[in-house]
């Protein structure tokens, strides 16, 4: 079969065939949170880290584990409901995830239990989690990843960053996988949807910056939505098709199918052994006979150059990080939010759920607005120039306040046809949109008046 015809076969089978089934209105829901020193200046002790997993596990059933190559717990999962805990990249960041469910209230219930336990475990060795999407000592803590094949690769990829050009084009903060966050949600899609939810999203992400900034980064917290260029900026950046926004609009899945060509693969498995490689387009990967890659040898501490045939079935370890996502799932994953102050953790996941229920309506808004657009910039410049603490002069925040209500309008009212009382998390984005104030401004805010960042990170921490 020639290449072609097997990137095609092989994007089908891990892409687009997950979405030919009937679509139900499950979630998923992936938090991921700081953990952080209670003493100023400190960096966190993965001792505290594993004792507080430990007593987690004592009070709840998670039997399905998983251990670093030191023997360290990194994942642990409850095969009945789904949900997981984990650490993202290292044990700075905590990460709670839940099997996809249409009830989000249910969910949250299991949240906050778990949550707590956690939180409590952790304040007893002096430390804490906190809705931040930057760790408030990622200054100070130890940049390592997890010890296994997959998070060593990672981090090792990113840090090859100066091979391709470096400055101004990379940030020197590859290790930002270990201390930045997310708040991300999964949405069923099928064949019919998927087009209009990553098209209508696409356009709706410069308001959300407006709404769920929660990441200030740069002198002074010029940036309140940091993660973008973290990653926009990083060695994942290398093919802007890999990750952030869209720059065209998607007519049809075979123009979904042509855009997933065009994204980057980096990494494979062979044998157990985590691959990583210059990035090349999956349009022209199959046509590599052999490739270098190198790999970790945990046995002498180094890595090492190996050579490895590219496959279609590789296809299974493209990772592209769009801020709307197809994953091979048979999902949209949501991955512009930064972690929420976690009394409104899941307000992201609801405002995604009801939207997508009123995607016509969410569409037909959006081409008809002034507030943003039709001043000369795209949604892309947009989303920059919105996730910035000054903003541009032709935004009128008379204007933007209506705006943002009338897309919170049709969330709600996508909330209330689910039927499951989930409209109350849409509270404090209502706020929000009053104010103009999201997380990250009002926490530059409060530092500019003399609060400490542990003192925001613990108001941040607080269940409701």
């Amino acid at each position: 079969m020639p290449d072609k015809q097997r990137l095609y076969a092989a994007l089908d089978a891990h892409f687009f065939a997950p979405l030919r089934r009937p679509r139900t209105r499950r979630v998923g829901v992936e938090l991921e949170f700081p953990v952080w020193n209670r003493t100023p200046g400190a960096p966190t002790d993965f001792t505290a880290v594993h004792g507080a997993t430990a007593d987690f596990l004592s009070r709840f059933n998670f039997p399905d584990t998983a251990h670093d190559d030191s023997g360290a717990l990194h994942r642990a999962r409850d095969p009945k409901t789904g949900d997981e805990l984990s650490f993202d990249c290292s044990f700075n960041t905590l990460e709670l995830s839940f099997g996809p469910t249409e009830d989000l209230t249910a969910v949250h219930d299991r949240f906050c239990a778990y949550y707590a336990a956690l939180q409590a475990a952790l304040d007893r060795q002096g430390h804490a989690l906190t809705g931040m999407g930057i760790n408030p000592h990622w200054k100070e803590n130890r940049p390592e990843p997890i010890g296994n094949g997959r998070y060593r690769m990672l981090l090792h990829h990113l840090k090859s960053y100066s091979k391709y050009g470096g400055a101004p084009r990379f940030h020197d903060h590859p290790d930002f996988g270990l201390f930045s966050c997310a708040s991300q949600a999964q949405i069923d899609a099928d064949e019919a949807t998927v087009i209009p939810i990553i098209n209508t999203f696409n356009l709706l992400e410069p308001f959300k910056a407006v709404l769920f900034a929660n990441s200030p980064f740069g002198d002074g917290g010029e940036t309140l939505c940091g993660r973008d260029r973290l990653w926009s900026h990083s060695l994942h950046g290398l093919n802007p098709h890999n990750c952030g926004m869209y720059g065209v609009t998607l007519r049809s899945l075979d123009d979904l199918e042509g855009y997933l060509e065009s994204t980057s693969i980096y990494c494979v498995e062979r044998g157990g052994w985590y691959l990583n490689f210059t990035p090349i387009p999956l349009s022209g990967y199959l046509e590599k006979g052999t490739m270098s890659a190198e790999y970790w040898d945990g046995t002498a501490g180094m890595h090492r150059q190996c050579l490895f045939s590219p496959d279609a079935d590789d296809v299974a370890w493209l990772r592209p990080f769009k801020f709307e996502d197809l994953t091979q799932r048979g999902t949209v994953e949501f991955r512009s939010v930064c972690e929420q102050p976690v009394r409104d953790a899941f307000a992201s996941a609801a405002f995604h759920a009801g939207l997508t229920e009123n995607l016509t309506a969410m569409a037909e808004l959006l081409a008809a607005d002034t507030a943003l657009y039709g001043h000369g910039y795209g949604a892309a410049e947009l989303r920059g120039l919105m996730s910035l603490r000054a903003w541009p002069s032709f935004v009128e925040h008379s204007a933007l306040r209506a705006q943002l209500h009338r897309i919170l309008d049709l969330a709600e009212e996508g909330l209330r046809g689910r039927g499951f009382g989930e409209e109350y998390f849409l509270v404090p984005l209502r706020r929000r949109a009053d104010t103009l104030v999201s997380p990250a401004r009002e926490c530059v805010e409060r530092i500019g008046q003399g609060e400490s960042i542990e003192s925001i990170a613990d108001d941040y921490g607080a269940l409701p």
